[in-house]
């Protein structure tokens, strides 16, 4: 197993957004988890959902939705971990 940080993003108070990362191995069982970098203490900041597209016979393009649960601005890190 190995982990690592796939890409940053912002998003405003209260705003959710997409982002997408392609040209990941099928083969790969990959777990995705966001991290926020900046201090939100009091409630949960980020929530997310995961989907898959299978974009070709060999590779896979993850779609991530993030939502900021917050009144502030958020900052996150898109994290990854490859279990096989």
């Amino acid at each position: 197993m190995w982990t690592s940080t796939q890409f940053t993003g912002t998003l405003a108070a209260n705003a959710s957004g997409r982002w997408f990362t392609w040209g990941w191995p099928a083969s790969w069982q990959v777990v995705w988890y966001l991290m926020p970098t900046n201090p939100l203490p009091g409630a949960p900041a980020v929530g997310w959902e995961v989907q898959v597209e299978r974009s070709d016979p060999n590779s896979c393009t993850y779609w991530i939705d993030v939502h900021n649960r917050t009144g502030q601005q958020l900052t996150f890190e898109a994290r990854y971990a490859v279990l096989n």
